[in-house]
């Protein structure tokens, strides 16, 4: 039960960064922001999902291909920032 109420607090978290993420797009087109509004909302629609599962855990197939997808749209809308600033050394 504990559990449960735990991964609903990180799906609401999740969630709520994703929104926040989402204001900060639309207030300056930024790409980055919009992958990690979109990044931070599926994660939390992810855990929704993974409570509804009779038996949950990491290595579950459709659960990790989730979080695969989700660090690919991170790491593409992170790579846009590296891209800006070329003397970054990144």
């Amino acid at each position: 039960m504990i559990e449960a109420f735990l991964v609903g607090v990180i799906a609401t978290a999740s969630v709520t960064a994703g929104l926040f993420f989402l204001k900060f797009w639309r207030d300056t087109r930024d790409p980055f922001f919009l992958s990690f509004a979109a990044s931070f909302t599926i994660e939390g629609l992810n855990c929704i999902g993974v409570l509804f599962l009779p038996r949950p855990h990491e290595g579950s197939p459709g659960i990790y291909l989730v979080q695969e997808r989700l660090r690919l749209i991170f790491f593409r809308g992170g790579g846009g920032m590296i891209a800006r600033f070329p003397g970054s050394g990144l």
